[in-house]
């Protein structure tokens, strides 16, 4: 593929990836010596209670790279349009897993991420990302469609240190960094997987360095018809030997891993089908201090998300052999809680102390929240804040929208099956007409529970939307400036149904409007989130104060 292509030129966002997430709904199924040892990976239904369970993060955590520093896993993953952009997570056991820093606030200021001039960055932003550690130094690549640029950041502190950013003028799709021997490298592409030579701190193109394909046609070892090639790409040296893990999608079939290999970075690559099980692809190799080996890999979930997925790795002949039979295990031979969600979802009082969480002072969007809230593209700082009434969240209308999801200032978090609720306090009294301001279930098919003011009253609606259509469910007289709302969301067996409710004592619920049926859909290319939101359709200047958010498992519709 041509680098000065754009992605969505490549067709891989058009129609053949609409009619693959179509199958990916109604889910498929396929089954299909290095001196390390391997996990003791049977499946076994008597084991103790604390044995960890896939998924491991049953949330939107797509396209994670990952590594191993001493006995600390550290993720990146993609978060698309959403800022601070780029989380990273942290784990002592590859199961349980918390945000500690982002790796930048905002990419830019263009119209596309500032929700101006008709423009967005639903779908794009910035993509797979490939996380690194090198002579003491962390280094993470990724590219964005947005700008058509690929970055290098790099930091000496991943947990609390801000990252130093270089840009590169070129597109290199699900770019991967290796360092090797001196020289650093980034792997990319679909289908022909090309390489190109950085100067060796990895911050820009090295001139005259290599730069060509380095495997073509990968995607021939999985079949002959395709909805998507082969893509993806990760690289990892390992014993002598350097393996480049790509994702395929064989028409007919499941989303499918391939490995690469060959005892020369530049040289000539054999290439197997490693894994073809429900879809579960994409990802790295990584190994425990123990010795053990795993792939970390996600699954395409419906309306959650892409979830984060542990396949258990032994070796045969220098080749990973992935999984247990040709399946991904249930049960995982790790003795760690799992289904614990509160490292990258978390309840937030906006009283300006976010909890234990790590902070990077430079990341200055986010001061005073949970690191678990991302705003909706890039936010206006002068019209959010925890200051201006102390304990509450505000958010101030500086324009007129006619959605909520062309608004800015709309704060998001992941919700994470298979069952979780959110709910908020909100103050009405400094709406104005015209203002919309409440709790939603947000992606391009999206519902809210809400507030708006008209003609000087206040009233409850239930809204529906879709790209093309907006739709008032129901709305009800309020006669009170506070209101308790609720959404809860129902991700069970790939229900996927979302549910509105509103109480006016906080006691009393009563549900409102109709169920939204969420759907995957790739305008917004991201499971659905949590948003909490106000916009303006005639003034700006109206604001609302969220007192909490309050986020828990299980369908709480209800008291």
């Amino acid at each position: 593929m041509d680098s000065s292509m754009s992605f969505k030129e490549f067709s891989l966002k058009g129609i053949l990836l609409l009619f693959v997430l179509m199958i990916v709904q109604a889910g498929c199924a396929q089954n299909t010596s290095m001196p390390v040892a391997g996990p003791d990976t049977e499946d076994n239904t008597d084991a103790a209670t604390n044995s960890a369970q896939n998924p491991v993060i049953w949330a939107d955590v797509p396209d994670p790279s990952i590594i191993r520093v001493a006995d600390t896993y550290y993720l990146s993953s993609t978060t698309m349009h959403f800022n601070p952009g780029v989380p990273i997570m942290k784990s002592n056991d590859l199961v349980n897993w918390k945000i500690v820093n982002y790796v930048y606030d905002t990419l830019a200021d263009s119209d596309a991420f500032l929700l101006q001039n008709g423009r967005n960055a639903y779908g794009e932003g910035t993509w797979a990302s490939s996380l690194r550690y090198h002579n003491g130094t962390y280094y993470l690549a990724t590219f964005s469609n947005t700008t058509g640029k690929t970055y290098v950041f790099r930091t000496n502190d991943i947990e609390s240190g801000s990252w130093e950013r270089f840009t590169i003028d070129r597109l290199f799709h699900d770019p991967s960094l290796i360092f090797d021997d001196g020289r650093a490298f980034l792997l990319y592409g679909v289908d022909d997987i090309r390489i190109v030579e950085l100067a060796a701190d990895a911050t820009a193109i090295k001139s005259g360095g290599v730069d060509r394909v380095l495997i073509s046609d990968s995607k021939s070892i999985a079949g002959d018809q395709f909805y998507v090639p082969a893509e993806g790409v990760h690289i990892k040296k390992i014993n002598g030997y350097y393996y480049v893990s790509l994702i395929s999608w064989p028409a007919g079939d499941g989303r499918t891993q391939l490995t690469y290999r060959s005892d020369s970075l530049l040289g000539e690559y054999t290439g197997r089908v490693s894994l073809q099980y429900e879809g579960i692809a994409q990802g790295g190799l990584i190994d425990t201090p123990d010795g053990d080996w795993y792939a970390f890999l996600f699954q395409d979930h419906g309306a959650v998300g892409r979830i984060p997925q542990l396949v258990p790795v032994r070796w045969e002949n220098d080749w990973p052999i992935f999984g247990v039979d040709g399946e991904v295990p249930k049960l995982l031979n790790i003795q760690a809680e799992d289904d614990d969600p509160a490292g990258i979802v978390s309840s937030d009082e906006f009283d300006g102390d976010a909890g234990p969480a790590q902070y990077n002072d430079e990341t200055e969007i986010l001061s005073g929240l949970s690191l678990a809230w991302q705003w909706n593209h890039n936010p206006d700082s002068e019209h959010w804040s925890l200051d201006e009434r102390l304990g509450y969240l505000r958010l101030t209308n500086a324009e007129i929208d006619t959605s909520w999801v062309n608004t800015r200032n709309t704060l998001t978090q992941r919700t994470f099956g298979p069952q979780c609720t959110g709910t908020v306090l909100m103050d009405t009294q400094n709406m104005k007409d015209g203002d919309y301001a409440g709790l939603g279930a947000l992606q391009g098919i999206n519902g809210f529970m809400g507030v708006k003011k008209e003609n000087g009253t206040t009233h409850l609606v239930m809204m529906k939307e879709t790209p093309e259509d907006q739709e008032e469910i129901e709305i009800l007289p309020l006669v009170q400036d506070q209101v308790y709302l609720r959404v809860a969301f129902d991700f069970e067996n790939r229900t996927d149904k979302a549910y509105f409710y509103y109480s006016l004592d906080g006691e009393s619920w009563q549900q409102i409007g109709d169920m939204l049926q969420m759907q995957y859909t790739l305008d917004h290319f991201v499971g659905y989130r949590f948003a909490l939101f106000n916009y303006a359709t005639e003034t700006a200047g109206g604001s609302v104060d969220f007192d909490y958010f309050r986020v828990e498992p299980g369908l709480h519709q209800t008291n």
